[in-house]
């Protein structure tokens, strides 16, 4: 029987993705008092691995915004797929953060057009509603081009979001700080109190609630 275009087109993806060397997750935002975790997945053949790590890809902590920005474009063209997932306040503090930042990398996963034979997470913790294959990398966005890779998306789409929410939640220095607890951050919630985006699970523990 001839194959149609769809079947076609399946084939061709699972070709590749058997040529896949790398397919990294790492999440941003988990310990933040302010806004959503966000998550991002990249998958990565051997080849275009190298040609990011040549062009400066590493842990997005140890990049400037600009570098990231700069390499944002790169890596979203050399990735054979990827994928960008998020977890609410609502979801973090109804949950526990565990298991919204689980929430959120799923859903990542989940935007990715086939299944990965295997995937390596950034952090000890294990993706525990994940049915597959899964390696655990401690400092896995310093030592792995595809976590590295997927700490940058996940950084940047936070980011925007929190320059965005800057403008909504004027008084809190959320681009600034990122929604994190900053001691400005944490001055300006005793002066204007908290808004319905910081997450009251952790300001309890704070006895700023």
């Amino acid at each position: 029987m001839r194959q149609t275009m769809q079947e076609k087109r399946e084939e061709g993806l699972q070709q590749i993705l058997n040529k896949i060397y790398e397919v990294g997750v790492d999440e941003v935002g988990r310990g933040a008092v302010f806004g959503p975790v966000f998550s991002a997945v990249v998958v990565l053949t051997k080849k275009n691995k190298f040609i990011l790590q040549e062009l400066g890809v590493m842990d997005s902590k140890k990049l400037t915004p600009q570098k990231r920005k700069l390499l944002l474009p790169s890596i979203l063209s050399l990735s054979s797929d990827y994928g960008i997932g998020q977890s609410s306040v609502r979801e973090i503090d109804k949950l526990g953060i565990r298991f919204a930042t689980e929430l959120s990398m799923i859903r990542a996963l989940k935007k990715l057009r086939n299944k990965p034979p295997e995937i390596i997470i950034d952090g000890p913790l294990l993706l525990r509603p994940w049915k597959g294959i899964q390696k655990n990398i401690v400092s896995g966005d310093s030592k792995f081009t595809a976590i590295s890779s997927a700490s940058i998306i996940a950084k940047i789409s936070r980011d925007n979001l929190m320059e965005r929410l800057e403008k909504k939640y004027p008084g809190y220095l959320i681009f600034k700080n990122k929604g994190y607890g900053t001691k400005e951050h944490f001055s300006a919630i005793k002066k204007n109190g908290i808004t319905i985006l910081h997450r009251k699970s952790f300001l309890k523990k704070s006895n700023l609630i």
